[in-house]
């Protein structure tokens, strides 16, 4: 696990010690990159989704039909229980990708091309339900959303995706595309920062993050302020 330590931009800008801020975007946005050079940024920790342990992800780009409600539910837990680890720490964590879109896109997206059942997908959905939309669980305080042209993330899946990503067909991730900016529009469980992959390069000029954490300030601190104003 990385290491949470103190952070002048942090200080600066008034982010919460406690803070948890999600990254979510779809394959190729650069999610990893970005999550890595926000917490470093920030001296927060890294929580990062776990795919070398998956022992479906592989079979399931060979048969999406066979093995997609297996890797959902796998997916579901994994990322449950990692939830429940970054606030039980008492946060200071960037996190790889959220939980809501597992159910959100890739689970509707598998029954509605008939990859799997009504069967499977209505047991998905309650589980997702039951465990996540709840009170009781905690939601971050923040997702940040990177988004960029199709082109500019094809480009990127191609370049540097895994060996199965790279020979997907384009249709798949053209339909992937369109359900994340479709997601995105009615997402309501925390506050959203959208972020264009062109105004930043996390990789060669750190400092293009500055303007992005005072953004994302803004944006807990306002979560924040109207979480308590309800209670």
């Amino acid at each position: 696990m990385s290491r949470f330590h103190s952070s002048p931009l942090r200080e600066k800008f008034g982010i919460p010690a406690n803070a948890v801020i999600t990254i979510g975007g779809t394959v190729g946005v650069g999610k990893s990159t970005f999550t890595h050079a926000l917490a470093e940024q920030l001296g927060f920790r890294v929580s990062i989704e776990k795919v070398d342990n998956n022992p479906y992800l592989g079979r399931y780009y060979e048969d999406l039909a066979r093995w997609g409600f297996h890797l959902q539910i796998f997916f579901l837990a994994e990322r449950f229980k990692e939830q429940k680890r970054m606030f039980e720490y008492g946060g200071g964590f960037v996190q790889d990708r959220s939980i809501y879109e597992d159910t959100g896109i890739f689970a509707r997206m598998l029954y509605e091309q008939g990859n799997m059942t009504e069967e499977d997908y209505r047991t998905y959905t309650e589980l997702f339900e039951a465990m996540v939309m709840t009170p009781y669980f905690p939601h971050p305080d923040i997702l940040i959303y990177l988004e960029g042209s199709f082109d500019d993330i094809v480009d990127r899946v191609k370049e540097r995706g895994r060996p199965m990503e790279q020979q997907t067909p384009v249709e798949y991730w053209k339909d992937l595309y369109e359900r994340y900016e479709k997601w995105i529009g009615s997402f309501a469980a925390c506050p959203i920062l959208r972020i264009n992959i062109n105004e930043y390069d996390a990789v060669h000029d750190p400092n293009s993050m500055e303007s992005i954490i005072e953004r994302v300030a803004e944006k807990i601190r306002i979560g924040r302020s109207t979480r308590l104003d309800k209670r």
